[in-house]
């Protein structure tokens, strides 16, 4: 039978630094939640909104995938591997820490909020060399269907990690069914977040930046109760 756990958006960890307003759904930081440490491998989910020309100046991490999709405004990445990139709403960013990198991100507009969403996955190889990748995705491909962003495989759609995860992004117009059948068997389970909108997942009304994680289960049942937007995290519930 399957089991889920929500968490209204309402309920999340709350930063405001002045510069940075960040919204945390799991541990981080500041904030400590012994009954939100993680969703399986899925350790962190910061929604973060940054203010014109400011950011995160270098900081290091390893062992960690890092993903981060933007959804308003530009955002400058530069790190210890030598990347300097801009990424936008529609792209998708990912990089592996491994062995340990430097990197910074910066709002590249002075005078315009950079929205995105931060997430970590634990991998499922350490100490790997260090790598960046970042994918400019087609917007029409998740019109009233799930588009996959992010896989472990690197000849298959979106963004790879060093995981058995898989990220879809749906958009779809109020009234669209569809159904998401797991990948990665029994040990899979999957991590909704509401960009904007209502969304009915396996029975349950979402709202705007609600998030809900089933398990034990194969597949989920969702209905967009209005025009909505969504990102669905599969990833492995032991690791």
């Amino acid at each position: 039978m399957a089991q889920s756990v929500l968490h209204q958006a309402g309920t999340r960890g709350h930063a405001n630094h002045g510069w940075l307003e960040s919204y945390h759904t799991f541990s981080f930081a500041g904030y400590y939640n012994a009954d939100r440490m993680n969703f399986g491998a899925l350790r962190v989910l910061n929604d973060d909104t940054v203010s014109g020309g400011m950011g995160f100046g270098k900081h290091p991490h390893d062992n960690m995938e890092i993903i981060s999709i933007p959804l308003e405004g530009d955002l400058e990445h530069q790190d210890s591997m030598g990347n300097v990139a801009v990424i936008r709403k529609g792209d998708i960013q990912a990089m592996s820490a491994g062995t340990g990198i430097y990197h910074s991100e910066k709002n590249k507009n002075p005078n315009e909020k950079v929205k995105f969403l931060q997430i970590w996955i634990y991998p499922d190889q350490k100490n790997v060399t260090p790598r960046y990748d970042q994918l400019t995705l087609s917007m029409d491909d998740r019109h009233n269907k799930l588009q996959q962003v992010l896989s472990p495989n690197k000849d298959d759609d979106g963004i790879w990690i060093y995981q058995q995860a898989w990220f879809h992004i749906g958009k779809f117009n109020k009234g669209i069914s569809t159904e998401y059948a797991l990948k990665g068997g029994a040990n899979s389970g999957v991590y909704a977040f509401i960009l904007n909108g209502q969304v009915n997942i396996n029975g349950q009304l979402l709202n705007t930046r609600d998030g809900f994680g089933v398990w034990d289960t194969d597949k989920l049942s969702i209905t967009a109760e209005s025009d909505a937007e969504f990102l669905l995290m599969e990833v492995p519930m032991k690791f």
